[in-house]
């Protein structure tokens, strides 16, 4: 295992986009708030064409927001900034999420801190965490397509009267062969999402590590098991199995040849307050020593 720390900050500051939870109008007020903060320190805040639509502003594209800022923010909860680590990621730019959600296990930055944050950062008062991502490989005449899950893939039977068999080999060499209900593949960071619900590991999200929990196994004997980084773990299955990548994308198994997830070569770099303490996380939101 390896822990990522980064000492960087940004370099300078003269643009920063934006991105909302989708369908949600309540978070103008924040919005204007964001921006407002920003236009003191002379810095120009850009917003996703699919954001502006629901906080009443000018649009722009994507992609083009990513290139021009120095740093993005994702207004709502931890799926808004899983969406956008996932979206961003071949720009690497750091996120800071402001959370305007239910959970917050990411987001560390309430709604009520907004200005003091952004005051702070000008400070050089924060820091820029990294976080590992798995790259998945989906390959299908030749052809491969790759995605990056921040918390993690998940292979699901699709027919719920069935039991799942899925093999997970690396270099060719069978490591073991999951049944029951499925198997999930998670990052440190997603640790504490449905692995956890399914008797994973809590992992420290820092770390670099690929974690493999059974999800409800034939055989009490199935384990969580974690591996080094360096692995590249190859998935094989006959049945109906669906992958479901952080709960946001969905593919069938059967319509590829093979399906291998290995770290990607680039992390998530979240932007934290100097005082986030990852175990106060846990207390709180987990209710430990309660």
């Amino acid at each position: 295992m390896k822990i990522l720390e980064n000492t960087h900050k940004i370099e300078s500051i003269g643009c920063v986009g934006l991105v909302s939870k989708p369908h949600d109008t309540t978070l103008k007020k924040y919005y204007h708030e964001i921006h407002d903060v920003l236009e003191k320190y002379g810095v120009k805040l850009l917003v996703a064409e699919d954001s502006a639509k629901n906080l009443g502003c000018t649009g722009v594209d994507f992609n083009d927001m990513c290139k021009k800022s120095d740093f993005l923010i994702a207004l709502g909860g931890d799926g808004t900034l899983i969406s956008l680590c996932r979206r961003s990621f071949n720009y690497n730019k750091p996120i800071l999420g402001v959370y305007a959600g239910q959970l917050g296990f990411l987001t560390d930055i309430k709604t009520d801190e907004i200005e003091e944050f952004i005051d702070n950062m000008f400070l050089g008062n924060y820091r820029i965490d990294e976080r590992m991502l798995l790259e998945i490989s989906l390959e299908h005449n030749s052809k491969t397509k790759n995605i990056v899950a921040f918390n993690d893939v998940i292979f699901a039977r699709d027919n719920a009267s069935s039991m799942s068999t899925i093999a997970a080999s690396v270099n060719d060499y069978l490591i073991n062969v999951y049944r029951g209900d499925g198997l999930i593949v998670s990052t440190p960071t997603g640790s504490t999402a449905y692995n956890i619900s399914a008797g994973g590991p809590v992992v420290y999200p820092l770390t670099e590590a690929l974690i493999l929990t059974p999800i409800c196994p034939h055989s009490l004997t199935q384990r969580p098991l974690v591996l080094p980084v360096n692995f590249e773990v190859e998935f094989q299955s006959d049945d109906d199995i669906l992958i479901v990548i952080d709960g946001q994308d969905r593919y069938k198994m059967r319509d590829f040849e093979k399906v291998t997830i290995k770290i990607a070569q680039k992390s998530a770099k979240l932007i934290h307050t100097l005082e986030r303490n990852y175990f106060n996380t846990l207390r709180d939101k987990l209710s430990w020593g309660n």
